[in-house]
């Protein structure tokens, strides 16, 4: 499912235009992206929960040269999915 396959889902079960879903997604996106920034966790209980992870400095290989290199310390999101999600998948 792709965005605008979810914006049609959620504006088609909340009886929403596509134009006021689409807003409600954007605000949403953007409301999780500034608390991850901000360094928060975000919990949406029965869901699952939206962290920041942050990865070391670490060694790796060129796959064209083979010459050894330094991949550098970045954050990146992380998103662990809450009880009721994992149990309605399995």
């Amino acid at each position: 499912m792709n965005k605008n396959e979810l914006i049609s889902a959620v504006a088609e079960k909340s009886q929403l235009s596509k134009a006021d879903a689409k807003k409600a997604l954007d605000s949403i996106i953007e409301t999780i992206s500034e608390a991850l920034k901000a360094g928060d966790k975000v919990a949406l209980l029965g869901f699952g929960t939206f962290s920041v992870a942050e990865r070391g400095e670490r060694q790796g290989v060129n796959p064209a040269t083979g010459a050894s290199i330094t991949i550098a310390a970045k954050k990146t999101a992380k998103f662990k999915g809450g009880a009721e999600l994992t149990a309605a998948l399995n």
